[in-house]
């Protein structure tokens, strides 16, 4: 929102809680030369900020021999006020005042709606601020989850500013394609416009901001069937899409407008390999084999996860205690969690169990460790303030399989040979009792092939420093060999074991995956090996992109 003025009034902590993160003059003009193409366009900019984009609307409605017709709307009167000079030192006449965008009645008079919606997480974004911008969704057809961001509800709320035939043209997040909450407006945008363009950054636009972003382009009375997308490395690469000389789009067609749309940004090839891989005999989700689940909350890890040592000094009995995996994901790297490796760790003094006494008559050592705890407020934690009693952490059945979802390069699934409990730093998949010998066994190595770690990419979520996250519900649909092909390529997985095993430990996942793409995905699969190469390269290119944008937190 707003220009890069910086203004001594308005610190980096009060533009976080807002959401207001101002729009490069690069990208400012070149969303209003799209926008703006006849003299008379009336333009609306709902989150103006200090008007960057309004500035370059209304320099592009004098450059076609038009009168400024812009309005703007903030919630913070001194960007308002900083605006208004801007505009009147470039006599440029504006309507701008300060108001909340979900508090103004749809009013179908703008040709144009330009805009930086604000980018709340949902954790601040609650209360009136959130019922009063679900219910200006809802009065456009579009029902949002409570855990929408707030710029969700802005591209509907925007879309019925618009005379018929209007354009919008946002800056939004990239989650755009690929969170579940943005599933509503994904469909929105597909029935209410005729076309719709998206234009990706490879590298970050906003230096300060870890999110990536995404352009939208829309215009016309919809429905679509389809979007075109646009690729460009840097504000620089969007001189080489604008007017008729310019680059051609990629359009794409979802197969569900409720679908993630990440898979536009592959290469036309690598895109359709995956798809008839993903949706053949050779691969199923992981949801056939069975369920996801979350973790164990303690609270407090440091107080209820403890060493042997620390078990053994408090006096604790053998079953007042659960053997858990320990927190964190990076002793997963392997394939299995077996008691070798659980006591390995106990040795070592990692975190290795749960403090778990009886519900109704804890031990006199554990009173004192109870009574230790809440000198030290343990117990005014919120989940252990909302539980009875507050010491006594619920469980979760024991996995089969635990899957790390929190990574800097692919997920993984490792055997819980141990039997071992798990926290909600891990996932544990419980897999069907008729799969369960077979999974065990063998999705841990069979995983890590090409196709299911670009569904990883796919259908996870890219964070701060370039961590890819994979919530139940998106494991749920990763690609996972299916039972019948692992029946066949079982004896080539298993001779494969001790040498990928090994490989593993050295840190050298790039020789893993090829071996298991040669025995599943060519020797099982009789996939050609530049197929398999294809899918390769569009995994390392997604993983590379996810990685490019990692550095500073938001401020």
């Amino acid at each position: 929102m707003g220009t890069q003025l910086s203004l001594v009034f308005d610190n980096g902590h009060a533009r976080k809680a807002r959401g207001a993160f101002f729009t490069p003059s690069e990208l400012a003009t070149f969303l209003a030369n799209w926008a703006v193409r006849t003299p008379k366009d009336r333009i609306l900019e709902p989150s103006c900020g200090e008007a960057s984009l309004l500035l370059a609307a209304g320099r592009q409605l004098v450059a076609r021999g038009g009168r400024t017709t812009l309005v703007g709307l903030d919630v913070h009167e001194p960007s308002i006020e900083a605006a208004k000079q801007l505009l009147r030192d470039e006599e440029l006449r504006a309507d701008l005042r300060v108001a909340d965008f979900f508090d103004e009645a749809p009013e179908r008079r703008f040709d144009v709606v330009l805009g930086n919606p604000p980018y709340i997480r949902y954790q601040s974004f609650s209360g009136k601020d959130r019922a009063k911008a679900q219910r200006a969704a809802l009065a456009q057809g579009v029902r949002l989850s409570g855990l929408a961001n707030a710029w969700a509800a802005f591209v509907v709320h925007a879309a019925s500013f618009l005379r018929r035939g209007g354009r919008l043209a946002l800056v939004l997040p990239a989650s755009l394609l690929s969170v579940n909450y943005a599933a509503p407006v994904r469909r929105f945008l597909l029935d209410r416009f005729k076309a719709v363009k998206l234009v990706m950054f490879e590298e970050r636009v906003f230096p300060d901001v870890l999110e990536e972003v995404v352009l939208l382009l829309a215009e016309g009375e919809g429905p679509t069937s389809r979007f075109d997308l646009h690729q460009v490395r840097d504000l620089e690469g969007l001189d080489g899409i604008q007017g008729p000389s310019g680059a051609s789009p990629r359009p794409w067609t979802p197969i569900d407008a409720d679908d993630k749309w990440t898979e536009a940004l592959l290469p036309s090839g690598a895109a359709g390999i995956y798809s008839e891989l993903a949706s053949g005999v050779g691969f199923k989700t992981l949801r056939h084999w069975g369920d996801t689940d979350l973790g164990m909350v303690t609270g407090n890890n440091q107080f209820f996860a403890l060493t042997a040592t620390q078990v053994a000094e408090l006096g604790l009995r053998e079953n007042e205690t659960v053997r858990i995996s320990p927190p964190g994901s990076r002793h997963l790297r392997g394939l299995a969690f077996s008691d070798r490796t659980f006591d390995e760790m106990a040795r070592e003094g990692s975190r290795v169990y749960l403090f778990y006494p009886d519900k109704n008559k804890p031990s006199k050592a554990a009173k004192r460790y109870i009574e230790l705890g809440e000198s030290q407020g343990v117990h005014k934690a919120y989940k252990c303030a909302v539980r009875s009693p507050w010491w006594r952490v619920p469980t979760v059945r024991v996995a089969d399989l635990f899957l790390t979802y929190m990574n800097h390069d692919v997920p993984r699934l490792v055997h819980n040979k141990a039997k071992v409990a798990h926290l909600n730093s891990i996932h544990g998949v419980t897999l069907s009792r008729g799969d369960r010998g077979l999974g065990a066994d063998l999705l841990p190595i069979a995983m890590l092939n090409s196709l299911t770690m670009l569904g990883a990419e796919l259908v996870g979520r890219s964070y701060g420093g370039g961590i890819l996250k994979i919530e139940p519900k998106e494991a749920d649909v990763l690609p996972m060999p299916s039972p019948e092909i692992l029946e066949i390529v079982g004896p080539a997985l298993r001779s494969l074991r001790p040498q990928l095993s090994k490989l593993l430990r050295n840190s050298q996942l790039a020789e893993v995956v090829r071996s298991v793409d040669e025995a599943l995905l060519v020797g099982g699969l009789k996939q050609s090996r530049e197929d398999v190469m294809a899918l390769s390269e569009a995994r390392n290119m997604m993983a590379a992109r996810r990685s490019s944008r990692a550095g500073k937190t938001p401020r």
